[in-house]
């Protein structure tokens, strides 16, 4: 991955998405769509990298890719993940409880699964089942992080021109559990730089903490 990587860098996030050896090209139009598979295939070509060309795919309208069902309208779901998440059983024990669940793993707390736990879990599938399409980014543009915190954990969504782009969100530390309110919409505001969601472009960021907005305006101007 990280050749790959290097030999994209040139394209990479601006047409091109690597994973491992796996190599996306997207375009707006089919000229432009030409132009990036010619510069690509000679950027390959020029490290001595070739592609197998029965494991290529040129000129699809929709790819499914790391889970999830990409084309013209946005990023969506894949719907055979759909499927799984839809017959997941409820855990029965702590080893089976997924990582967002992690209050229950600890070993000093009882496990209980009640009607609670039961209506949450479901609750849980039935947002997974329905998550929002995530659109693809249009140029550099009217980018917009939106900040919160809570005391479970740090969250930021990236909006352009209202529509949803990226979600960054962490658990918070167990020393970050008595940070004041102040200091945990700050740490929001630190994830978003340090998730890189709007990466490369200018961004505003908004958060509803009325000292800490006047804060960052004060500094930045």
């Amino acid at each position: 991955m990280d050749l790959m990587n290097h030999v994209c860098k040139p394209y990479l996030d601006k047409f091109i998405i690597v994973f491992v050896d796996d190599i996306l090209i997207y375009s707006k139009t089919q000229d432009e769509h030409a132009e990036h598979l010619r510069l690509v295939l000679e950027l390959l070509k020029m490290e001595q990298l070739y592609a197998k060309f029965s494991k290529c795919d040129f000129w699809i309208r929709e790819v499914q890719f790391l889970g999830h069902v990409v084309n013209e309208k946005g990023i969506h779901v894949d719907l055979a993940k759909i499927e799984a998440i839809k017959n997941w059983e409820a855990p029965k024990t702590p080893t089976e409880i997924a990582q967002s669940l992690t209050s229950f793993t600890h070993k000093d707390k009882k496990f209980e699964w009640g009607e609670k736990q039961e209506s949450e879990f479901k609750l849980l599938k039935q947002k997974l089942c329905t998550a929002p399409i995530i659109s693809l980014r249009e140029g550099c543009e009217d980018f917009v992080v939106y900040c919160d915190t809570s005391k479970q954990g740090l969250g930021c969504v990236l909006m352009q021109r209202e529509k949803v782009i990226a979600y960054a969100s962490r658990q918070l530390k167990v020393h970050e559990q008595n940070y004041k309110t102040h200091d945990l919409e700050l740490g929001a505001v630190e994830l978003t730089v340090n998730s890189k969601l709007p990466h490369g472009c200018d961004f505003g960021i908004r958060t509803h903490h009325t000292i800490l907005n006047r804060t960052l305006h004060e500094q930045l101007n």
